[in-house]
């Protein structure tokens, strides 16, 4: 089964709550980034731990461990980009295409436990640790858009918690 790569840009989910999964990334302080973040865990490698993860549920989405494979490489590649953003001036993010690392890396066939294990270890809060100018530093990505750490912490909030929906169903602050 092959996936359609999202071609979308996301970025708008800075000006609107999602329509998807129905989160607003304006309905929390910043300061909440890194609680957030770190709140998507426990969910995270709950659903690791379901019998038949590695399972597609239908042609064309991927598996929840899939889903926690690309949540815990997000995790990685902003934690990077974040410390970019901290220590250069308005940096220029380098490409990343999260279908090909997919397939390369092999989602699909990686084990549930190091992925838990994997999403733990790549949350290290670094956003817990940004304050007072730091906020207002920059960042691109080479396709034009441009974030300061604020933005980019709320628009990197929506990744885990958007793909927590894609897995359980459930919208954020709903209660099952």
């Amino acid at each position: 089964m092959t996936i359609t790569p999202d071609t979308k840009d996301w970025t708008w989910v800075l000006q609107r709550p999602c329509p998807e999964c129905g989160f607003d990334t304006s309905s929390f302080g910043r300061e909440e980034i890194s609680r957030i973040v770190l709140a998507s865990v426990a969910p995270w490698q709950q659903a690791l731990a379901a019998p038949e993860v590695a399972r597609r549920p239908r042609p064309g989405k991927w598996s929840p461990l899939e889903y926690a494979c690309h949540v815990r490489d997000v995790f990685r590649l902003y934690d990077y980009r974040l410390g970019l953003m901290l220590a250069e001036d308005d940096p220029l993010f380098a490409n990343w295409d999260q279908d090909q690392t997919a397939v390369e890396d092999r989602y699909g066939e990686q084990d549930p436990a190091v992925v838990a294990a994997g999403l733990a270890a790549a949350v290290a809060g670094r956003f817990a640790s940004v304050s007072g100018g730091q906020w207002q530093r920059t960042g691109r990505r080479s396709d034009g858009a441009a974030f300061t750490v604020e933005t980019f912490g709320r628009y990197f909030v929506h990744d885990p918690v958007h793909h927590l929906y894609d897995v359980t169903g459930v919208r954020p602050g709903a209660t099952s």
